[in-house]
């Protein structure tokens, strides 16, 4: 189905269901599509099919598919394994829309399920029809309603209806939503759960609801990224929309790194080349699970607002201490109280001079006092947003500091309300009025850094066509292998200016070339089979004659042997010894979720354990680049330090924009390359090591 709009439809707005393999047991999990579609208003058609029955919970049952007379909007399968395989194809063969299926078991659950995920994937292809999983927990519009889902969650008594919609490839995560969110009185347009995305995926449907009206912001939950480009495009026309998407991603850990051959492949981990994928397409990434329920209603219909300054008043001092410490973590400055608000709280026993926070505590929650407070600070150019952080009395009395500031919805300038007790009557007044109200100061100042200083998507550089000698260079290189020679020429191709160097085949002839090379140099092994040559025992520093060079090659060579005793050696490469301000690590590599990326961080052999490190989708230019090295701290001595010499940044820009046009498709097959270190000089750059590794 290649119509958005009509597949849209069949999605969230179907008119006729068949629930393939429906229950009447109301024990039973197949019983609860039907039960909860018929319990939450559905108006249209509901079509049980099971071969054992007439009638099903009050309707007309079908012995089969093709007893079903007219048109099918969507089929939810809720059979398992080949069953459910064969009733996809009888799906695809009876023309119905869109297709769901409820039971795991396939690339989830070993070889034997991802055959089984390989026969969904060919009907798909081969009849066309639409298929939302497996695993798919169900599929729910509140307006007009349609709970197509056996999550038990739907079980609550009614559906509070809202403008903000979730796509979720966990299914039981949604149900944990939906509890959040209607505890504090919000309701969602559609809740998707896209399981194993065997076709329909997270990217796809965030596309279908940009154009959504009913839909205000788009809210994901998401487990890996599966349809990238997709989603790049989505998250791009939801921002010209101005419907903000915001994701929650698992995976920030350390697992599933340890097979990166480069040190930018355990720097830069999954965790980090997302959070490059959301900067460059202008997703807005919560750290919190309970953010999506929280930051929506901060960002809806504001884009970014730019500035960092938020002045801050509160009745507790305690917790607003916790939001001010976690703003200022999330990049976000507190803004001085205002002369004009000092000199009018002054009379009224509040001295708000003294410190950065406006604390009202000792005159008591006032309501005049709190909204002139509030008023003042909203009207005063010196900030960019306000919050107010309120105590105790959220809890016991909201007359008091609470209900003053319902009249402050939906400001020109970000207004947010942090509740430090759990005070559920107050947080449902706020959001009932429509004040972004917040129960966690983690989440509260996560949301006003996300209002204030997301970004918006970036133009993606163009890249010029690779130049003969860069193409040359790779090829030699998958003719031969890469050893550091070889990656050397391709770094240089590229604009990367690279130590004077020369190779040769043996021992023998190590002297004369540390004298046509001019010492003193440093000696390493040449072999496209180790990655790493110093752990290999394959280096040697600041040998100052071709004498001691040739005992030192002969030593590297045994060294080298007894260490990885199948790599081949290729001989050694004499190279003229550089001094440098800082060691730069620069990495390029494909990553298999987001594509190309680039990193800098600070290099040397501890880069892994320092991680100090920038991330972006590759190629950047020479402005983002700037970006990213003022993004790692080990590198601010070049910068510009107290009296240390500065570096050439801008050698250092031109050189990082220049490494990332490997993202080019002429480079296809590098999987991974990567200078360690680059020296950054008071005059230029210089590349002193290099790796290449092909997929």
């Amino acid at each position: 189905m290649s119509d958005p709009k009509n597949l849209f439809a069949a999605l969230f707005e179907p008119r006729r269901i068949a629930l393939i393999g429906a229950s009447a047991d109301p024990t039973k999990t197949t019983s609860r599509p039907q039960r909860f579609l018929r319990k939450h208003g559905f108006t249209g058609e509901i079509l049980p099919v099971n071969p054992s029955r007439d009638e099903i919970l009050g309707d007309k049952a079908f012995r089969d598919l093709a007893s079903i007379p007219g048109e099918i909007d969507h089929a939810y399968i809720l059979l398992n394994g080949g069953a459910a395989v064969a009733a996809l194809a009888d799906c695809g063969r009876r023309g119905v829309k869109v297709a769901s299926i409820l039971a795991g078991g396939f690339a989830d659950a070993g070889a034997a399920g991802a055959s089984l995920q390989d026969q969904l994937s060919r009907i798909v292809a081969q009849t066309g029809i639409r298929l939302v999983g497996p695993n798919s927990i169900g599929t729910v519009s509140t307006d007009p309603p349609m709970a197509l889902t056996a999550n038990a969650a739907f079980a609550v008594d009614r559906l509070r209806a809202g403008r903000w919609a979730v796509v979720s490839q966990s299914g039981s995560l949604i149900g944990a939503l939906l509890s959040r969110a209607d505890a504090r009185g919000v309701g969602f347009s559609r809740l998707i759960s896209v399981g194993n995305e065997v076709d329909l995926a997270v990217g796809e449907i965030a596309d279908l609801l940009v154009d959504d009206p009913r839909t205000d912001a788009i809210l994901l939950f998401m487990e890996t990224l599966r349809d990238g480009e997709r989603l790049a495009r989505a998250a791009r026309r939801a921002h010209a929309a101005g419907k903000p998407v915001i994701a929650y991603k698992l995976g920030r850990s350390e697992i599933g790194q340890a097979l990166a051959k480069s040190h930018t492949g355990a720097i830069a981990g999954s965790d980090a080349t997302f959070d490059a994928f959301c900067r460059r397409h202008g997703i807005a990434r919560v750290s919190m699970f309970e953010s999506l329920v929280d930051v929506p209603a901060l960002l809806v219909g504001r884009p970014p607002a730019g500035g960092r300054r938020v002045a801050v008043a509160t009745t507790t001092g305690g917790g607003a201490a916790m939001v001010v410490d976690n703003m200022a973590m999330a990049g976000l400055d507190i803004a001085d109280p205002p002369p004009a608000l000092v000199d009018w709280l002054k009379p009224r026993g509040i001295a708000a001079g003294d410190g950065k926070l406006i604390d009202l505590t000792l005159a008591g929650a006032k309501p005049e006092i709190v909204a002139g407070t509030i008023e003042r600070l909203l009207a005063h150019d010196g900030n960019d947003a306000v919050i107010f952080v309120v105590g105790s009395s959220a809890q016991f009395n909201p007359e008091l500091a609470v209900e003053p500031l319902l009249r402050f919805a939906r400001t020109a300038k970000p207004f947010a309300v942090a509740l430090t007790p759990a005070a559920e009557k107050s947080l449902a007044l706020l959001t009932a009025a429509g004040v972004p109200a917040f129960r966690h100061p983690e989440s509260c100042a996560e949301a006003m850094a996300l209002c204030l200083l997301r970004p918006a998507p970036q133009p993606v550089p163009a890249l010029a066509e690779p130049s003969r000698a860069s193409l040359d260079a790779l090829a030699a290189g998958r003719i031969n292998g890469f050893d550091e020679r070889r990656a050397a020429d391709l770094f240089a191709a590229l604009g990367v200016p690279v130590a004077k160097s020369l190779a040769v085949p043996d021992a023998k002839r190590v002297a004369a070339a540390v004298a046509e090379v001019g010492a003193p140099v440093a000696l390493k092994v040449l072999s496209p089979d180790i990655a790493h040559k110093t752990e290999a025992g394959g280096v040697a520093l600041g040998l100052p004659d071709g004498q001691m060079a040739a005992v030192a090659a002969r030593e590297i060579e045994r060294r080298v042997r007894a260490h990885a005793p199948g790599a081949a050696l290729e001989g050694f490469l004499i190279q003229k010894m550089e001094k440098g301000l800082a060691e730069v690590i620069l990495g390029f590599r494909r990553d298999p979720l987001v594509g190309p990326t680039i990193t800098v961080g600070l290099g040397g052999v501890l880069a892994e354990i320092y991680r100090d490190a920038s991330t972006r989708l590759a190629p950047v230019d020479e402005t983002e680049a700037r970006q990213m090295i003022g993004e790692v701290k080990g590198l601010a001595t070049i910068r510009g330090y107290r009296n240390l010499p500065k570096g050439d940044v801008a050698a250092l820009a031109k050189t990082i924009a220049a490494f990332s046009a490997l993202a080019h498709e002429a480079f296809a097959d590098v999987a991974e390359a990567e200078v360690n270190p680059l020296l950054v000089k008071g005059e230029g750059v210089v590349a002193v090591d290099g790796l290449v590794v092909l997929r």
